[in-house]
């Protein structure tokens, strides 16, 4: 339980992210995977629509950063000698209210859009990335690139539904995900810790599923029971089938689904094209 919480670093896969990208400035003298920007260089982004930032969330976060440390880098842009944030404006904000100095954070050139999108793309394509990692190059597709889940669904190949999930993964509580990318929970229980608004909440019921060892199945109960839902009016899946179509998930990236019961048993997948029809047969048929 303590190494669920254990303050870390800003971990192996984020320097696997932005490895190959040569748009974003890395401090090479002191070996260093992310700039330390001086925060009183950052100017906000004037474009910024969000003006209002709940007060609980921002507390939270501050408090999450204090004790882990920051799991995602703020973006900026380099103007001559002081920096545009692009993205992170809660981090900044977070980083400021504990009198932080200098934060972490990707430098973004001022005409890099193309070769940003090309080196995320390609990242995302790699297979030692953690649910966390991918979720973040998911999620500066989206938020720099203003790229939608159905465009980039065409561009990486991958289902729009395998991309909304694991961008939702950066709504639960940084302790969770620390946990996910440590490997003491699956992808499954994350996308069941989703489900509870409340971080408090989530945090509660992942400390149950570490002290005991919970399911995938067992934690969607869990979850059900607590958004006032009545377990009994929840179809009892066997664990057998939730591995099965995780496996079938991961390997194949598409969504399946079962339906079983007492006569036939079935399972279904969804494909957006012929083309990735054909494709998922084609590895279906690969040893």
């Amino acid at each position: 339980m303590a190494k669920a919480y254990k303050k870390r670093s800003l971990g192996r896969g984020l320097s696997s992210i932005l490895n190959d990208d040569e748009n974003n400035i890395l401090d090479q003298k002191k070996n260093k995977l992310f700039n330390e920007i001086q925060i009183d260089l950052i100017d906000l982004n004037p474009f910024q629509p969000r003006t209002n930032f709940n007060s609980n969330e921002l507390e939270q976060l501050t408090s999450s950063i204090e004790k882990l440390g920051l799991i995602q880098p703020i973006t900026v842009k380099k103007n001559e000698n002081r920096y545009t944030l692009i993205s992170g404006e809660r981090r900044l904000r977070a980083f400021q209210k504990l009198s932080k100095k200098s934060i972490p954070a990707y430098i973004r050139l001022a005409n890099d859009q193309e070769s940003l999108e090309m080196a995320l793309v390609e990242n995302i394509q790699r297979k030692n990335l953690d649910p966390i990692e991918i979720a973040i190059s998911y999620s500066r597709l989206t938020e720099e690139l203003k790229i939608s889940h159905d465009e980039m669904s065409k561009r990486v190949g991958k289902d729009r539904t395998t991309i909304t999930n694991y961008i939702r993964l950066l709504k639960l509580d940084p302790i969770i995900q620390s946990g996910l990318r440590d490997n003491f929970i699956s992808m499954g229980h994350g996308r069941a810790l989703i489900n509870i608004s409340s971080l408090t909440k989530q945090l509660s019921v992942y400390e149950k599923i570490l002290k005991k060892s919970l399911s995938v199945r067992d934690t969607e109960k869990l979850v059900s029971q607590i958004k006032g839902i009545s377990s009994k009016s929840v179809k009892s899946v066997p664990e057998f089938y939730i591995k099965i179509k995780e496996h079938i998930q991961r390997r194949y990236e598409t969504n399946i689904k079962f339906k079983l019961s007492k006569k036939t048993k079935s399972v279904s997948f969804d494909f957006q094209n012929e083309e990735k029809l054909k494709v998922f047969l084609k590895r279906l048929n690969e040893k």
